[in-house]
């Protein structure tokens, strides 16, 4: 099966004495990518983007790319309220020459209207200017407490019908993806959910931005490019949702990794101890060498 986005990790962030590790992820997205992913993605929720602020973003950016990470590899996510912040580091990441800006809505003062939202995204489209292109709309509701609603989409399409590039559905709902897939054919739709994304891509997703891939890339890949669920995969998801999912993905590639530098969150998330992932550990085994980090 051929997709037209493929697999993009949502890249978990090394810190290290508080700040970013950029040594570390610049390791950790070049073996995504040697092991197949088609580009990585920086601050999304797995990420912990919300906890990244403006300047150490484009830092790590900037820093990224010096450690031989191209800009066109990369997928730059900002999670933002403000219209200065969402719109400054939607131009850094363009300029940059970013693969595309994963950009949610804002996520503070709810419930917002459908109107609430356009407006604001044009906002930001508006003073991005000339350089707008390859958005994808972030709608996480679980997270954000908004919701991206198929009237949003298709008027910020027609608005701006050369810079939406798709939508990242990580509400967790099968039929949500499978109604966006058919709502919106021309453009990429993308699963944040790994238990079915097998059946979205065989129905017309473009792939996925996903935390598994982080740890199982080949696995993710397989699923996606045969249009097919891995039970295997999905009793691993059940697991890591079943507690704070990014300290759960963070501890999974500390362990394939042996260097638990990975395992430490930035507050306010927690840290999680052995005895909290020894299943979710444990799960990984039939997956044998594949869960492997290259060194």
């Amino acid at each position: 099966m051929s997709l037209s986005f493929g697999i993009s990790p949502a890249l978990i962030t090394p810190f290290l004495d508080g700040e970013v590790d950029t040594h570390r992820l610049a390791a950790h997205a070049k073996d995504c990518l040697d092991r197949g992913c088609r580009t990585v993605t920086l601050f999304g929720t797995t990420g912990e983007g919300p906890s990244v602020g403006v300047t150490e973003r484009e830092r790590v950016a900037n820093e990224m790319v010096a450690h031989g990470i191209p800009a066109e590899k990369m997928v730059e996510g900002v999670i933002a309220c403000s219209l200065e912040e969402a719109a400054s580091s939607t131009s850094q990441a363009l300029r940059r020459g970013a693969h595309a800006v994963l950009l949610a809505p804002p996520f503070y003062f709810r419930p917002a209207l459908d109107d609430a939202i356009f407006d604001w995204y044009s906002a930001v489209f508006e003073a991005v200017g000339n350089n707008l292109r390859d958005i994808i709309l972030y709608h996480i509701p679980g997270m954000t407490g908004v919701s991206l609603s198929h009237t949003v989409v298709s008027r910020l399409m027609e608005r701006y019908p050369n810079a939406i590039r798709g939508v990242k559905d990580s509400e967790g709902n099968p039929e949500s993806t499978f109604a966006l897939i058919n709502a919106f054919p021309n453009i990429d739709i993308l699963v944040g959910d790994e238990r079915y994304l097998g059946r979205a891509c065989a129905a017309g997703a473009a792939g996925s931005i996903c935390g598994v891939a982080n740890v199982l890339p080949e696995a993710i890949i397989a699923l996606a490019e045969n249009g097919r669920d891995d039970p295997r995969i999905v009793e691993l998801v059940q697991e890591i949702v079943s507690h704070p999912v990014v300290p759960m993905v963070k501890a999974l590639v500390a362990h394939v990794r042996q260097d638990p530098t990975w395992a430490v969150a930035r507050p306010p998330l927690p840290t999680l101890d052995r005895q909290s992932t020894a299943r979710a550990i444990a799960l990984l085994e039939p997956f044998g060498r594949a869960a492997k980090a290259v060194a």
